[in-house]
């Protein structure tokens, strides 16, 4: 999920690399979104017609630290009704 993704960034050291191919689509979702600033590139293929990509999150946009606020009030009125 790319709300979780975007969590995990909170707690990493930006700019943070990822080459895995579920981050790598979290990341293009999150940028889509305006969440987050990132580079996202297409890597040297060594087998014909693969597409490999990494990208490199820059750091998290003001209107993703928004979206991980709600979060946060989101999970404490969850854990406050229980």
């Amino acid at each position: 999920m790319p709300l979780s993704f975007l969590m995990r960034l909170l707690h990493a050291r930006l700019p943070v690399r990822v080459a895995n191919p579920e981050d790598v689509r979290h990341v293009s979702v999150l940028l889509a979104t305006g969440l987050i600033e990132a580079e996202i590139q297409a890597l040297e293929s060594t087998v014909r017609y693969a597409t490999s990509r990494a990208a490199t999150v820059l750091r998290i946009t003001e209107a993703g630290f928004t979206e991980l606020a709600k979060m946060g009030d989101a999970r404490f009125r969850e854990e406050g009704t229980g």
